[in-house]
């Protein structure tokens, strides 16, 4: 399990910090300010509950919150819809551990499962569909951002995937551990605050899911930057948007990423990267597809 029962707290006390006053019509100078963001009292007074049971929420002694006071709090500190359902489903999970009330029962970020957990596979028709688009860079990703397969696109637009020994590579691990993967990518800090912000997301969904949390526990272990933006305690989830690389061979090129649930296959995802039309990346993917010894 990757969360304590004291999760929650943590997660509203970095938001609440992270709120500017003004935001919600303070002034920064408001009675001369002195910390960064809102104060326990101020969100207390913008959710309408008071300042002690919110320092009993933030602090972890309130047992089960409500569904009606997490909405009042999310409203208060602005949170976005990914952000809102993390919230409501860390409270749930907590409830459900600890029968309705008090602290959730079983040690607190406890070890990962052994590794004998069956492999994840893609299906035939999948590996074949993403095979079928010759032109098209598509790859699938399975639990804790594992990635199962690719197609020979993907593999000349990322070529280190390639020369991976292991059959499973995680993208998380490879983004902030490997230097060549990291180079491949110009947006490379957002890309990582993404990929932690992802993986926060997930937790809250599936927060027994054993792969996950081996991911998470171990990027923490290897990666003081990874370790910092996971305890920023941000929660994002794009299923589309721009992506844009350092080919070794290509140069610099913008593609589009559309991501793509399986619900045949639960925790798989597809991902695939276009090109604007006519654009200089829609030359250079042509050029990628028809390389052979280049890339």
């Amino acid at each position: 399990m990757v969360h304590d029962h004291a999760e929650i707290g943590r997660f509203l006390k970095a938001h609440r910090s992270a709120l500017s006053p003004d935001r919600v019509g303070l002034p920064e100078g408001h009675n001369r300010r002195r910390v960064r963001g809102l104060r326990r009292e101020e969100v207390a007074q913008l959710a309408g509950v008071s300042v002690d049971y919110y320092t009993r929420i933030e602090q972890g002694r309130s047992g089960t919150v409500s569904h009606e006071v997490l909405d009042a709090l999310s409203d208060a500190l602005h949170l976005t819809r990914v952000e809102r359902d993390y919230l409501q489903n860390l409270a749930r999970r907590f409830a459900r551990r600890s029968g309705g009330a008090g602290r959730a029962a079983g040690p607190a970020n406890g070890p990962c499962a052994p590794p004998d957990l069956p492999p994840e596979r893609v299906r035939g028709p999948v590996r074949a569909l993403i095979d079928a688009m010759d032109d098209v860079p598509a790859l699938v990703l399975g639990g804790g951002l594992n990635l199962l397969a690719w197609n020979r696109m993907a593999g000349r637009l990322m070529p280190i995937l390639d020369e991976i020994a292991e059959p499973h590579p995680n993208m998380a691990r490879l983004l902030f551990l490997h230097p060549d993967v990291a180079a491949l990518h110009l947006d490379l800090d957002e890309m990582r605050r993404e990929v932690a912000a992802k993986l926060r997301a997930d937790t809250g969904r599936r927060p027994d899911d054993q792969r996950l949390c081996r991911v998470v526990t171990g990027l923490k272990a290897e990666s003081p930057l990874f370790r910092d933006m996971w305890e920023a305690q941000e929660v994002r989830e794009r299923m589309n948007g721009e992506c844009r690389l350092r080919h070794p061979v290509v140069g610099d090129l913008s593609l589009h990423f559309e991501k793509m649930l399986m619900p045949a296959d639960p925790g798989q995802m597809l991902v695939t990267y276009v090109a604007e039309p006519g654009s200089p990346a829609e030359s250079a993917l042509r050029l990628l597809a028809g390389a052979e010894e280049t890339v």
